[in-house]
């Protein structure tokens, strides 16, 4: 049995490397013998029926709640598992969370931290309760995610070609221009399909009367997929019936569905149209997301390269082999457009492949994402969506943005100079929660130092209220507590335009946070998209006395 005093404990605890191939570590937290399995396939249900919640500090605010309607009154959809999931005791659940724990640290399932004095290598964060979704609520999604990215890819072929929305004044010319990742060199240049963004992650966030909205676009290198497949095999490892009970969509299909993305971006030249070579662009191992990396170059079987693995002859892109060089047709690129040819962008870059621009432009090699798609990304930008999906399809957009200010513009300025403790203020080019304050957080002197930011460059930086960004339940120390989250819907854009029924729901695991990313101290939980007219319908409407019989039967079944 695990106990706190152990060395797995604290290693777990303080989430630092644990050899796992040592015997004695497995005996020692599967609680030697078959414990393991019954961990990992056990339904979640509690051993005795009358157990209440372990709710003892859930604490409910003005945010919306995904699981609470209101105290101790849960959400239709969310009946079952709160009567069954959250009747398990503390220990039950510690022990089961830890069981998950170590799944993750045995599969490599790990995040890269920079600079942290403890280490860069940690087990991605994970918390066990699901999120829900109800079917009709991801329809809407769905239906918005992929009317913005249909916009913002006519707003890149525009941008970079006719520039027709810069011409009648909708986006200003010099907002775009003034872009730190608006690529010169892409102009006039086709991409195969006309689509610039092949792969997207947009975060959303619940805003407190239960609609979404769009917190930012994340259009160049999105990462986080594999997460999300990570914690979906956990969950229906350990809580099976449950999984099946509920009618959750299935998301197993997303490496395929990648896949076929990339291969509809063959060049028209390729040798092989049908079948062509595909390769995934890594930085390196000493990047935070190279687990991911490896995953899905292994779940879609092509091949995982660095930049010295590829050479550029005759404008053609070849892989080194064994065999002899092989022609590349296709490069799922996680390497940043300054990084990607020295002889165009960065000089001093080592992770990128020289020649690869002259391949790209002679139209002999595809990049998914393609290259400048950033400057739809800028967090500036992002404030000009809603005319842009008016601009090219003449459409109300489905979903909202969060209101904006543009710092450039000196009255909006002025305003948020004069509220900084209510603001949240974000550098228009950064990531991961770096570059970022959050007033309500924050201390005069970070609030002065963000002062001086600003004014010295007003075009870095934009900011938005402070949202009450929606709670979950998460398990924390073996109790059920709220915890700040959003969501990150994943969008594929090739012959068609598919989304995974689910997403990353991130999780922002130090209480009052309300940064989610992992290297901010967050973390992430399996999100469920119930099936429509099948489990969310059902799950709806069953009551308390047929919730109960099913938990009475199913433990005499035990």
């Amino acid at each position: 049995m695990l106990n706190g005093g152990s060395e797995i404990a604290k290693a777990l605890s303080e989430n630092r490397p644990v050899d796992s191939r040592d015997t004695s570590v497995r005996y020692e937290v599967c609680g030697g013998g078959r414990a393991w399995e019954r961990l990992m396939t056990a339904t979640a249900l509690p051993s005795r029926i009358g157990i209440p919640p372990t709710l003892l500090h859930y604490p409910y605010g003005s945010a919306y709640d995904e699981m609470f309607a209101s105290p101790d009154v849960p959400r239709a959809h969310y009946q079952a598992l709160q009567r069954t999931l959250l009747g398990l005791r503390p220990e039950e659940l510690r022990k089961v969370q830890q069981a998950a724990d170590l799944t993750f640290l045995q599969e490599g399932i790990t995040f890269t931290v920079y600079g942290s004095k403890e280490g860069t290598e940690r087990i991605f964060p994970n918390d066990l309760i699901p999120r829900i979704i109800p079917a009709h609520e991801w329809a809407q999604i769905e239906k918005g995610l992929t009317q913005r990215l249909t916009a913002l890819n006519l707003f890149l072929r525009d941008i970079y070609h006719e520039g027709r929305i810069l011409t009648e004044g909708v986006v200003p010319r010099e907002l775009v221009y003034s872009c730190k990742h608006f690529r010169r060199e892409m102009r006039g240049l086709n991409v195969p399909r006309d689509t610039y963004v092949s792969i997207c992650g947009t975060d959303l966030v619940r805003l407190p009367d239960g609609s979404f909205a769009v917190l930012e676009d994340n259009l160049r290198v999105p990462s986080g997929v594999s997460y999300m497949l990570a914690n979906r095999k956990v969950l229906k490892r350990v809580f099976p019936t449950m999984f099946r009970d509920y009618g959750v969509s299935p998301i197993d299909h997303y490496p395929q569905a990648l896949l076929a993305t990339l291969r509809s971006l063959a060049p028209e030249n390729s040798p092989y149209p049908q079948d062509p070579t595909m390769v995934l662009l890594t930085p390196g191992v000493s990047n935070s997301a190279y687990f991911e990396h490896t995953f899905l170059a292994q779940q879609m079987g092509i091949e995982l390269v660095e930049g010295r693995d590829l050479l550029v002859h005759d404008n053609v892109v070849y892989m080194r082999t064994t065999a002899g060089p092989r022609r590349v047709d296709v490069i799922y690129r996680r390497v940043d457009d300054d990084f990607l040819d020295p002889l165009t962008f960065r000089r001093d870059s080592i992770l990128g492949v020289p020649g690869l621009f002259n391949a790209y432009r002679a139209g002999n090699v595809s990049l998914a994402n393609a290259i400048g798609t950033g400057v739809a990304d800028d967090k500036a930008v992002y404030a000009y969506v809603p005319e842009i999906i008016r601009f090219y399809l003449s459409e109300e957009p489905i979903l909202k943005n969060v209101p904006t200010f543009l710092l450039t513009d000196q009255v909006q300025r002025n305003h948020v100079l004069e509220n900084m403790e209510q603001m949240v203020v974000k550098a228009v080019g950064e990531s991961g929660g770096y570059g970022m304050l959050i007033g309500p957080h924050s201390s005069k002197q970070q609030q002065e130092e963000f002062r001086a930011r600003v004014l010295g460059d007003p075009r870095n930086y934009i900011a938005q209220p402070t949202l009450a960004l929606p709670t979950a339940p998460c398990l924390i120390d073996g109790e059920v507590e709220s915890r700040h989250i959003d969501l990150r819907p994943y969008i594929l854009m090739g012959e068609k335009v598919t989304l995974v029924p689910g997403g990353l729901t991130r999780v922002a695991l130090r209480k009052g946070s309300l940064v989610v990313n992992s290297s901010q101290g967050g973390g992430s939980k399996d999100t469920w998209v119930l099936r429509s007219g099948n489990g969310d319908d059902r799950v709806a409407h069953m009551g308390a006395a047929a919730v109960k019989a099913a938990v009475e039967k199913k433990v005499a079944e035990r």
